[in-house]
């Protein structure tokens, strides 16, 4: 594929990625390999101006924002480190200190970094008052109850000594023997099992169950006091200090001075680590003056005076058994390795991802060879390299499959693309049921009745074949009396309410190849309604600003496929919005046109995300801080101290919910 054909690719990945890192907790790639591919985002990005795209995913911090929290925006913004992997970028880090600090002298904290879901406590007065998640890093879900439950977290300090209000930031983790326990239980249960301990205490803590939060033994250290009047300029001294209110700090921090020093520290934890009872990651490095992290100050994104040394994957040997084929929702195809199981970062693995054909034939992979199998960020497990030395004579080649291993059909392969794909979009179970799916998401059509088991029992069953048949569900189809009978009355009603969501997220929910949440609601609102956009060209399609060729083309690819269409003719007959509602019938507008707006504080009519849709769909921008060019701020109660100083510093107006929502129409 070609540089623009490469940039919109990785972009569709980062922000699947970010999606199942942040939204579902189910992350299938490693932070290395997260991160190459961001890098290398930026790199072609850079070299390529003209498709500057503001919702790229080199342009957002990933969120782990939950709808069913309250929302809070951070007294001090949660950034993120900026990682590295070798000693050779822990001494770039260090030269760039010592520059920005002119020379001076200075010391180093050295700490181990935790593998858990980041939290912020708040404690006035010595007592607790509030938990926060770092969500966007601006925002966060408050999960004040939740952390409660955590017996390491003091709800009220002892003694006194500590100033009357001030935050402290760490990690929320579970154990390994917490986490293995739960992981043998869900399997017993034929439950999905957790990725890894990270995954398990971020989606623990934001249960809306307080008491199974509780019975899951979540553990804590905390890194990093904040307020306006901590006991000392050091980072360290402050910590210790911490300890003495109560605080569990972590006991392998160490101050240092110099590079040897901080390579050290680094060789010794690396194996170390693996006898801790939780999982760590990395290293973090701060400067430990707090006057000095203050003068080297921050980018866009992350602190200059720290950085997270990130440990190399550990590896194991095992023997390959076998290889089989998985099917995703858009026909690719993965091939999957089965080994003997072997431990590897805590866990036991059985199976690794091989990616494509090129990556099996790279390694000269055959049955029965004995792989290195390594854990990158310790979650999904790959075959990194084949100890030849050890191949059996006879031992047969891995070769690819040709036919779809779900319904026999033979595979193609796209010009440019390294994958394999089934073409039996229509009939191809995973693909069929991987669509259903990505309609019913949230996201897209937010049918939340349903879920992946749901979906593959009604398959089974023969209830629905593809989106559309969803509409046809009955609550006789699905009911069996009692309980049944009220859950199916409730998915039945999930269903028909789908009917009023808007035509920029029907585009969406289609699933149409390399269309995203963006780039479906930029087609939307160009061609107006569905069937301008069934019969647009090629060049019609690139004349909507931030559609390449790439988008362009499988959408053409869409709707001249007949199955396509009559599904699509099926959802106009069942009532789904298949047009922009114009301005007066309650949908888009240009009332706010030229408008950039900021939204900070609580409401109580809408949530944060359903202002932002409307000033979107009112023609107005969504801009995430406050500078001379924002033409008002949309202001909710509790409304951040920071953005409210700063508004009035620069004389931008403050909009009340109600105002807006006249300004919007949405009221008389």
């Amino acid at each position: 594929m070609n540089e623009t054909q490469r940039i919109m690719w990785l972009r569709q990945q980062l922000h699947e990625h970010n999606y199942k890192y942040y939204v579902l907790n189910q992350p299938d790639i490693s932070d290395f390999d997260f991160d190459q591919m961001m890098h290398e985002l930026q790199t072609l990005e850079a070299a390529h101006p003209e498709l500057a795209d503001p919702n790229s995913p080199t342009q957002r911090v990933g969120s782990d924002l939950n709808e069913n929290f309250q929302q809070v925006e951070h007294k001090y913004p949660m950034l993120s480190l900026a990682n590295t992997y070798n000693q050779q970028d822990v001494r770039e880090w260090y030269d760039s200190v010592r520059r920005g600090l002119g020379g001076d002298d200075f010391e180093v904290c050295c700490e181990l970094k935790y593998d858990g879901l980041s939290i912020s406590l708040t404690y006035v007065d010595g007592r607790l008052v509030r938990g926060v998640t770092r969500g966007d890093g601006v925002h966060g879900d408050d999960v004040t109850q939740n952390v409660k439950t955590i017996r390491c977290i003091p709800l009220v300090l002892p003694g006194t000594g500590y100033p009357h209000e001030f935050e402290i930031r760490g990690e929320i983790l579970m154990p390994w023997k917490v986490f293995e326990r739960l992981n043998a239980e869900r399997e017993a249960a034929e439950e999905p099992l957790f990725a890894n301990p990270r995954n398990a205490a971020s989606g623990t803590l934001k249960s809306q169950n307080s008491r199974l939060v509780a019975s899951r033994q979540l553990d804590s250290y905390l890194y990093y006091l904040l307020g306006d009047q901590l006991p000392s300029d050091g980072h360290y001294e402050n910590l210790m200090t911490a300890a003495s209110w109560g605080f569990k700090i972590s006991q392998g921090m160490r101050k240092v001075r110099t590079l040897d020093e901080i390579y050290e520290y680094i060789d010794y934890w690396d194996t170390e680590r693996k006898a801790l009872p939780v999982a760590t990651d990395g290293i973090v490095l701060k400067v430990n003056s707090l006057r000095q992290q203050r003068q080297l100050g921050y980018t866009a994104k992350s602190p200059r005076w720290a950085i997270a040394y990130k440990f190399k994957a550990e590896q194991a040997l095992t023997r390959l058994r076998e290889v089989t084929y998985q099917v995703g929702r858009t026909g690719a195809v993965t091939p999957v390795a089965n080994m003997d199981a072997v431990q590897l970062a805590g866990t036991t693995v059985r199976r690794a991802t091989l990616n494509n054909e090129d990556f099996i034939r790279n390694l000269d992979l055959h049955i029965g060879d004995w792989v290195y199998v390594e854990k990158g960020g310790e979650i999904i497990p790959k075959i990194v390299g084949v100890e030849k030395s050890r191949r059996e004579p006879g031992a047969q080649p891995v070769v690819f499959a040709t036919h779809c291993p779900e319904c026999g059909t033979e595979l193609v392969r796209y010009e440019g693309e390294a994958a394999h794909y089934c073409p039996n979009d229509a009939a191809c179970p995973p693909q069929i049921k991987g669509r259903i799916e990505h309609f019913i998401a949230r996201r897209a059509m937010n049918i939340d009745s349903l879920g992946p088991e749901t979906v593959d029992e009604y398959f089974r069953r023969g209830l629905i074949h593809n989106i559309a048949d969803l509409y046809d569900i009955r609550v006789e189809d699905i009911s069996a009396g009692g309980n049944k009978k009220r859950s199916a009355v409730k998915i039945v009603k999930a269903i028909a309410d789908s009917r009023q969501v808007p035509f920029e997220r029907v585009v969406f929910a289609l699933g149409i190849r390399f269309v995203g949440e963006t780039s479906a609601r930029l087609i939307a609102r160009h061609f107006g309604n569905i069937d301008a956009l069934m019969g647009a060209s090629l060049q019609e399609l690139l004349d909507v600003d931030g559609v390449g060729e790439v988008i362009a083309r499988s959408v053409m690819s869409y709707f001249h496929n007949d199955v396509n269409r009559s599904i699509v003719e099926r959802l106009r007959g069942y009532g789904l919005q298949m047009s922009v509602v114009k301005s007066g019938d309650g949908g888009s507008s240009d009332l706010l046109s030229g408008k950039s707006i900021v939204i900070s504080g609580v409401f109580q009519h809408h949530s944060r995300d359903e202002y932002k849709a409307l000033i979107e769909r009112n023609g107005g921008k969504n801009v995430s801080s406050i500078s001379g060019k924002t033409s008002f701020v949309l202001a909710g109660e509790s409304m951040g101290p920071s953005k409210l100083q700063k508004a009035e510093k620069l004389g931008v107006p403050l909009v009340d919910e109600d105002t807006f929502r006249k300004m919007i129409g949405e009221t008389e």
